[in-house]
């Protein structure tokens, strides 16, 4: 009599019935006895005369113990699936179907995947119940291929994160599930499956209740056995992991992050002992610098007091600027090192070491510090790997000393007067005036005005089509999900306790989520929060507190709650991210490209991040000291600006498949054919133009954007189009010349569109040219 199995199956939340059986990889030994390879028909026929003898391994195999007892006959069969050439390096393992206890494996797959008992280990990355809906989809997409005959695309490579005891951290392997040895048995009658259910199905692969209810899982038995294959990914999940970790903001400015970034390293490397050092380089102080909130992650350079040119770490880093390669040691004690550093090195307890420069551009922005605790655990053999990513922490320093600059810059603007370094020498010899008027005792004396004459503007507006729009959806959004969070919460409570208050705040619910699924009113973000907050959030804490069977749908409530802000923020955080990463490739682009245009001739320049980018130029004799001025270098400003909106046009286009709401730019060009004078503000420290004649300027300037077509209500500003506002034919005629020249260079599309604008307020008779930009 059989034992009651010993197979330990899936767990109560899988659906589907399952048995351990041999037929299937018998039944291919079969297909095989009479084979063209008289070699393999030879082994085929030999393998069913076993078969033959050992009427054990025939029909549903309950208690697995019977295939230690026949291990030899099983190891033939298994033949077919598991090559003898490749065994022993093959992570590959034969289980009842969707089940999670191995009958036959490769030696390493029992190392990788197994316990002690054969049961497979339950991956970090995995709890019991996803994995249950995993293998439940994957057992309704065989039944689909093998009792219907339809096919569905795989659900892409699964990740295992699995513990690895021989270097104390873990590794991720992709996992195959090969079910070729799995038949499907019907019990009773077959469900039958029109062709718009089986279409319906393919398109809600995620809805287990839709998958339940037409194909019953009572219906269906699996018999015969999977093959599970793994790979070890882990140097590219890594890697990934580390793309995505560098990326966000402030990454380098957390202690607590960079030993998640530590930890990830020693499993790339498999040294559970490696410590990571990073040194940021200040060029103009020349000198290694901290990340801010006087943070220092260098684990070599926060030893080192002496950083002058005749110390041993000065050297070896002149030595990494001129090899430009990393350098490594992997014995410190024996390496041919400058002895101060040597014993800096050794008394940190670090015996091998990896030291690479961070390139940034031409640049060095810092220094990436690998070392352990082990002579050789570091060699030739790691460079590689290094290389990999030391362009991601390069990224990362660069970023992170360029949010510093911008709080620094910051702080200056709201303690100080943010001063252009162009007109620098203007207010300097205005303080000096100032000076000499006190020291002759005139202690009343006044700043100067500071006006510059017969100067040039520029302006252009990068905008993002639609911001307002999406924005108020993402919080529409956002807020009816909270709602409905919060409503089935209340419904529950309604089934276990009826309580006068709960019919209140259901009616409260209800009435906005009705509201606001016709729309979003000002208020309405601040006002439902507050009443979620004060009102039905301590309920729920008491709820939780006094009725158990609550918690679940309570917790679920909780768990799409942004920790910090108290709401759900996901679509607001998807469109916040979006237009950042906008904004930020605009700001990026057009500070590298001002400094280029600064070296053609110095002038003013501003920019100001709303949703867009806008920027404005003035250049001109006045501006600058002792250098004489042509309207040459206006001209090639000009062509430049457009040159530079081209490209922004291109780039921002490019983003639009990775930004998680798919906005698009818009970009203008003001042109103004005639000087004015710019006056600087004492009171608002800023600069604007000065002038009756001058200020219809700066009105065109802020109300050209929802410019229309004459005669067609059409927006002028279209997203891959770069509108040019003008007001004299004359003014038009340059920038001909400009569109003409890049079209030649196939920048931009041939067709060019001269337009008249509707009246704005207090300004009429604008013109506008509107050509495409290649993308």
């Amino acid at each position: 009599m059989l034992k009651e199995p010993v197979v330990r199956p899936v767990s109560v939340d899988f659906p589907f019935k399952s048995t351990l059986s041999l037929e299937p990889i018998i039944a291919y030994w079969q297909s095989r006895e009479q084979d063209s390879n008289p070699g393999l028909a030879l082994l085929a026929r030999s393998i069913g005369e076993q078969v033959e003898a050992a009427p054990w391994c025939r029909g549903p195999i309950a208690d697995m113990s019977v295939l230690d007892c026949s291990c030899d006959l099983v190891e033939t069969l298994m033949m077919a699936v598991f090559p003898p050439a490749s065994f022993a390096f093959d992570i590959s393992g034969a289980v009842p179907p969707f089940q999670r206890v191995s009958f036959y494996q490769t030696p390493r797959f029992a190392e990788v995947l197994l316990n002690a008992n054969k049961a497979v280990k339950q991956p970090l990355n995995f709890d019991a119940r996803t994995m249950d809906i995993y293998m439940a989809r994957m057992v309704y997409q065989l039944i689909l291929e093998k009792i219907y005959g339809v096919h569905l695309p795989l659900q892409g490579t699964i990740i295992f994160t699995i513990p690895d005891y021989n270097i104390g951290s873990y590794r991720h392997y992709g996992v195959a599930y090969n079910s070729a040895f799995v038949a499907v048995r019907v019990i009773g009658e077959k469900p039958q499956l029109t062709a718009e259910q089986i279409e319906h199905l393919s398109h809600n692969l995620h809805r287990a209740d839709l998958w339940k209810e037409l194909l019953p899982p009572e219906k269906f038995e699996l018999e015969g056995f999977n093959i599970l294959h793994l790979v070890d990914v882990t140097e590219q999940e890594i890697l990934s992991e580390l793309k995505y970790d560098l990326l966000e903001r402030d990454v380098l400015q957390a202690s607590d992050r960079l030993e998640q970034i530590q930890e990830k390293l020693r499993v790339l490397f498999g040294r559970p002992f490696l410590q990571l050092g990073i040194a940021a380089y200040d060029e103009k102080k020349k000198a290694f610098v901290d990340f801010g909130r006087k943070i220092n992650h260098s684990f070599l350079t926060k030893q080192l007091n002496n950083q002058d040119a005749t110390s041993g770490f000065r050297q070896i880093y002149n030595q990494l600027l001129q090899d430009r390669q990393p350098l490594v040691i992997s014995d410190v004690e024996k390496a041919d090192l400058p002895e101060d550093l040597r014993q800096q090195i050794l008394s940190l307890g670090i015996r091998s070491t990896i030291l690479a420069l961070l390139p940034y551009g031409d640049d060095t922005v810092g220094l990436l510090e690998l070392g352990s605790p082990n002579v050789g655990d570091l060699d030739e053999f790691s460079v590689e790997k290094v290389r990999d990513f030391v362009p991601l922490f390069a990224v990362a320093v660069k970023r992170n000393a360029e949010e510093i600059q911008t709080r620094v810059q910051a702080i200056i603007k709201e303690k100080f007067t943010a001063i252009h370094p162009t007109m620098e020498w203007r207010f300097t010899d205005a303080a000096r005036n100032l000076l000499e008027k006190v020291e002759d005792g005139n202690k009343n004396a006044e700043m100067e005005d500071i006006v510059f004459h017969d100067v040039y503007p520029l302006h252009g507006a990068s905008d993002i089509r639609g911001s307002s729009v999406a924005r108020n959806e993402a919080i529409q959004g956002d807020l009816i999900e909270h709602l409905t969070l919060a409503n089935k919460v209340l419904k529950k409570a309604s089934d276990y306790q009826e309580l006068p208050i709960l019919d209140e705040l259901k009616f409260y619910v209800n009435k906005n989520l009705k509201r606001l699924r016709q729309g979003i009113l000002t208020g309405d973000e601040v006002s439902i929060f507050e009443s979620l907050r004060t009102e039905v959030e301590p309920l729920f804490e008491y709820l939780g507190a006094n009725a158990p069977e609550l918690r679940p749908v309570i917790a679920k409530y909780w768990a799409n709650i942004d920790p910090e802000l108290g709401i759900v923020y996901k679509r607001r955080k998807a469109f916040e991210e979006s237009v950042m990463l906008l904004n930020d490739t605009v700001s990026d682009y057009l500070d590298e490209e001002e400094e280029k245009a600064q070296q053609m001739f110095p002038h003013y320049f501003q920019r100001f991040k709303t949703d867009g980018v806008e920027h404005n130029i003035y250049v001109g004799a006045s501006l600058v000291e002792d250098k004489p001025f042509d309207l040459v270098f206006l001209k090639n400003l000009r062509l430049w600006q457009l040159l530079v909106t081209v490209e922004i046009a291109r780039r921002t286009a490019a983003l639009k498949s990775r930004l998680a709401v798919p906005l698009e730019t818009t970009q203008l060009i003001l042109i103004h054919g005639q000087s004015l004078s710019i006056r600087f503000r004492q009171d608002e420290r800023q600069f604007d133009v000065d002038g009756a004649y001058n200020i219809r300027y700066e009105i065109i300037k802020k109300r050209i954007d929802k410019a229309t077509v004459l005669g067609t209500g059409e927006r002028l500003t279209q997203p891959g189009y770069i509108a040019l506002v003008y007001a004299q034919v004359r003014e038009a005629a340059e920038y001909m010349e400009y569109i003409d020249y890049l079209q030649d260079r196939e920048l931009l599309e041939p067709e060019v569109e001269e337009l008249e604008l509707e009246e704005l307020q207090g300004v009429k008779g604008l013109l506008a040219l509107r050509v495409k930009v290649r993308l």
